[in-house]
């Protein structure tokens, strides 16, 4: 069996801002998220910027002081992020059948500053110290289960966690569990808060940041021949997926048919991916062929696009592999350039901006790209947003341990 997957809602929480709209606004303006760090002391790292989420407060949305403090920040993020999507949405819970609602929210690392700070307890005061919320904090899960909780959804609950791919693979999932009728709506997304002391500092020795600390807006430069090194970043990206008929019978707003996906492994390394794109290629084949579509009819892809050497070259030629010759009438950005890198939360964000794409028929564009590399070579939307007819649009998410996901996406 089956059936028709729309999407009905939008939530993020980024550097850009927290209503999904206006975010996608100042994308399309050409505004960067990128800054200063300013939660921690980092004058001793060497990588001193990221998309920080300065203003976020999660009693703006729901949650009480204490309870807060019970989450991590990927937790808090989380369950901001889909307060914001199940309000954008206008869907009232307490009308539908709870067993037939749910919730797959994943993240690539879950609560590793909760993890840093109950280390420092421990060694500080020994083990009778730490706080007993502990791991209801760190686990990936965490995220999930509080927002199944707060609206007592008692349908499929789970979470992913496949590094950068998380987001897309936790809403490909989330659409299959409605697909084969194991749900008629489900809150799905990622998560992250990894822009603490110690995710910098792990980023920071595996060489994989930029540097550029005097222009940090400038840092995030996917495609371009300059580029050094992708820029973190924290947030959430969720989508509030709902059955075609079901959101009919409503009267909900629609964003997007999200009709294709699929996933697929490089088999290659722990964290460098397939250098000529066969595996990231083999995710978009598998999607186009979910959606039953051909690549011709897909007009705009949110690119992976981390601005890193060797992934935005093997990303151009998986591009290549996919569409043949319709890979240069693509329009292809990375919005990564004006947020950063979200890791586990950048699919979900994506996701949420593809959508976006298509209601509008607006391509967002990628900043910074001021030389463009040879070996990139494809109309990456420089610069400037372009109006364009966007029928379907395509999001791409590779992660480390070589996890492809690609998301397909239709006007309705």
């Amino acid at each position: 069996m089956s059936r028709r997957v729309v999407i009905t809602g939008l939530g993020v929480i980024t550097s850009l801002g927290e209503l999904a709209g206006e975010v996608f606004d100042k994308l399309c303006e050409s505004k960067s998220g990128i800054g200063p760090v300013t939660r921690w002391d980092l004058s001793k790292f060497p990588v001193r910027f990221g998309g920080e989420c300065t203003h976020f407060d999660v009693t703006n949305y729901g949650v009480d002081v204490r309870e807060g403090r019970r989450m991590d920040r990927f937790g808090q993020f989380g369950i901001a992020a889909s307060v914001a999507a199940v309000r954008d949405s206008g869907i009232d819970f307490s009308t539908l059948n709870p067993f037939r609602c749910g919730v797959l929210i994943g993240s690539g690392i879950g609560g590793i500053e909760t993890l840093e700070e109950q280390h420092e307890v421990l060694i500080a005061k020994g083990p009778t110290r730490l706080t007993p919320f502990t791991v209801p904090r760190l686990m990936v899960n965490a995220a999930s289960g509080n927002v199944s909780i707060m609206y007592g959804l008692r349908g499929p609950n789970s979470a992913i966690a496949t590094a950068c791919a998380t987001g897309s693979n936790a809403i490909g999932d989330a659409a299959r569990l409605i697909q084969h009728d194991q749900a008629d709506v489900m809150i799905a997304g990622g998560s992250e808060a990894a822009l603490s002391k110690l995710g910098m500092a792990s980023f920071i020795a595996a060489r994989a940041l930029s540097t550029r600390n005097e222009e940090p807006q400038r840092a995030s430069r996917p495609w371009d021949k300059d580029r050094d090194g992708f820029v973190m970043a924290e947030g959430a990206g969720i989508v509030l997926l709902e059955e075609y008929e079901h959101a009919k019978a409503r009267g909900a707003r629609i964003y997007a048919e999200l009709i294709g996906y699929g996933m697929s492994a490089d088999a290659n390394h722990i964290t460098a991916p397939c250098e000529d794109g066969s595996g990231a290629s083999k995710a978009m084949e598998l999607a186009l062929l979910d959606a039953r579509i051909n690549g011709s009819d897909v007009d705009y892809v949110n690119a992976h696009g981390t601005s890193t050497p060797l992934g935005d070259a093997a990303e151009t030629l998986a591009l290549k592999r996919t569409f043949g010759d319709h890979a240069k009438k693509l329009a292809v950005s990375s919005t990564k350039s004006a947020i950063g890198h979200l890791l586990g939360a950048s699919g979900g964000v994506e996701a949420v901006f593809s959508a976006l794409a298509v209601y509008r028929d607006v391509a967002p564009p990628t900043i910074n790209l001021e030389t463009p590399d040879p070996a990139c070579d494809l109309d990456y939307v420089p610069n400037t947003a372009r109006k364009m007819r966007i029928n379907v649009a395509m999001s791409n998410s590779f992660g480390f341990g070589g996890h492809n996901a690609s998301l397909v996406f239709r006007k309705i």
